[in-house]
């Protein structure tokens, strides 16, 4: 029909595409990963032991091969120093032993070293005595709180443990019996008696030695307080690789019978003996 107009038919085009609630989930996941890695800076710039526990996190997360970033598995039983963790030993007795209660009078007089034969623990003496009463085996308060400490720690180890004592180069007076070689040996045993009742096992220790004044810490001054000393050695453990089993039947390459599974020498061919022979089958 002339004249008519044309009907126009309007959509409604919804804009919930750019208005909608997606980004909201996208910007939370956002945020999280930001949180997480502020997180793993902030511990990562931490003690080395919080590093290391953090990389051993993302190395294996269930936890079931290795924990704290090191060999130490399940209980602390478990757990051995090698070359590779002394240091870590190192941290962790440090931290033990500065809850011992008078650490700040016995903190300048405590030295530990890693060394070839293991983690080196010196405690060293003043000229009044710190760890021992002068000239006596007898461990003062102090070097007994102190002492208890590392027995709690050390027992906890595998490892073996070595003990030895020093003094100066002071003699006793002359006729006497009683020397350096006697009073270092004597504070060396009673170290490790107080050890062995406070947390060493009886089998850790595998030396106690005596070396007078014959090992001086300070050589230029053979009286230096210093001198006077006890040492602790937690020895290393090498890591070995446990032999293969071989299994039943099998034998080494090159030996006889090595892929047929056949014995190498029959029984009746041993040395000095002819073999048997079999009677002929009957037909």
């Amino acid at each position: 029909m002339a004249g008519t107009p044309p009907i126009i038919i309007k959509k409604k085009v919804s804009h919930g595409g750019h208005h909608g609630g997606a980004w909201k989930v996208a910007y939370a996941d956002f945020v999280t990963a930001m949180m997480a890695l502020f997180i793993v800076l902030w511990l990562m710039n931490s003690s080395k032991q919080i590093q290391e526990a953090v990389g051993g996190y993302f190395k294996d997360p269930t936890g079931t091969a290795k924990q704290v970033g090191s060999d130490q598995v399940g209980a602390a039983d478990n757990f051995f120093v090698s070359k590779d963790n002394m240091e870590q030993l190192k941290e962790q007795l440090q931290s033990a032993i500065k809850e011992v209660p008078k650490f700040d009078q016995l903190k300048n007089h405590i030295d530990m070293t890693v060394t070839n034969e293991g983690l080196r623990i010196e405690l060293s003496e003043s000229a009044s005595g710190t760890f021992f009463e002068s000239g006596k085996a007898k461990i003062s308060e102090g070097g007994e709180e102190l002492l208890i400490v590392l027995a709690e720690e050390l027992g906890k180890l595998p490892n073996k443990l070595a003990i030895e004592g020093h003094t100066d180069s002071k003699p006793y007076a002359e006729g006497s019996n009683y020397g350096n070689w006697e009073l270092s040996s004597d504070r060396a045993n009673a170290a490790r008696r107080l050890l062995q009742q406070r947390g060493i096992r009886q089998d850790q220790v595998t030396q106690v030695r005596g070396f007078a004044d014959q090992r001086l810490r300070k050589k230029d001054d053979p009286l230096d307080p210093a001198n006077r000393r006890i040492s602790l050695i937690v020895q290393y453990i090498d890591k070995k690789v446990p032999e293969q089993t071989q299994p039943a039947g099998e034998r080494k390459p090159g030996e006889e019978g090595a892929k047929t599974g056949e014995p190498a020498q029959k029984p009746a061919e041993k040395a000095g003996e002819k073999p048997v022979e079999k009677p002929p089958e009957k037909k």
